[in-house]
């Protein structure tokens, strides 16, 4: 059967939180890059189509598209090792050290911030044939997307903060459910519709997702969105990164390997 039990899938959760742990620098780094730049991209096309066809609904239904080939590509999101990398060190993996968890997340970090920048210029570039014209309706749409995810949520100060980091916390409780969900079948189109539906979900009800973010709000201030630099990391990044870390091991990592790896003695019942 393609199907794997919770209890075969979440060690290998385990397994693939230990492995990233001990990669090299230069791979985590160059799958992270990749990962930032499809995800980037994915984006863009969903606001596009969005914007293009007047369906919000039809962009969140095709921007999984990206998610799922750099899963299948073994590429690497700051969102799944936040979820993966400390199961490996609560399994008390050999060598799986609290500094080669935040090795590992740093460097991902890195590589998603490049990547993600990567294709805000190249799509800022192209838009502008060259930064020679605006970059018309798609350029000025994320312009004000970057504007009022941060200085949006600015204007209701600690409220707002802790409304991103909700909205982060909430988005990764869903793109980890992808990451776990893919691993769930053997078979591609199995990993695939159990990777799409909680992807949908959180593009749809507009979570914050940090490496997104890197895209978004960095590609919005090229083409003229009237938002800092400090607001973007005070406002929107710092926040969702937070969020997501919250989300994805509280909401996801955490539960399923205390109830499937670490499980507790099963109830008596007196007669």
């Amino acid at each position: 059967m393609s199907y794997l039990e919770p209890s075969e899938f979440v060690t290998k959760m385990v397994d693939a939180g230990e492995s990233k742990v001990y990669m090299s620098t230069k791979d985590t780094v160059i799958r992270a890059f990749m990962a930032g730049a499809v995800l980037a991209l994915a984006a863009m096309f969903a606001i596009t189509v969005a914007l293009k066809t007047g369906s919000p609904l039809l962009g969140a239904v095709l921007f999984p598209v990206g998610f799922i080939m750099l899963y299948l590509m073994k590429f690497d999101l700051l969102t799944g090792v936040f979820t993966l990398v400390p199961l490996a060190w609560l399994d008390k993996r050999p060598g799986v050290t609290i500094g080669g968890i935040l090795r590992n997340w740093g460097w991902v970090f890195v590589g998603n911030l490049g990547g993600a920048l990567t294709v805000a210029f190249i799509m800022a570039f192209i838009l502008t044939y060259g930064f020679n014209i605006d970059g018309g309706a798609v350029a000025e749409k994320v312009g004000h997307i970057g504007e009022s995810r941060t200085l949006g949520y600015q204007e209701h100060g600690f409220a707002g903060w802790m409304t991103i980091f909700i909205r982060g916390m909430l988005c990764n409780w869903m793109v980890s459910m992808g990451v776990v969900g893919a691993m769930i079948s053997t078979s591609a189109t199995g990993k695939i519709m159990a990777m799409w539906m909680p992807i949908m979900l959180f593009f749809f009800m507009g979570f914050e997702h940090s490496i997104v973010n890197m895209f978004l709000f960095p590609f919005s201030m090229i083409m003229g969105g009237g938002f800092t630099v400090t607001d973007y990391l005070i406002w929107n990044e710092i926040p969702t990164v937070l969020g997501n870390l919250v989300g994805g091991l509280v909401f996801v990592g955490l539960p399923l390997y205390y109830t499937h790896v670490k499980t507790s003695p099963a109830r008596k019942i007196s007669k």
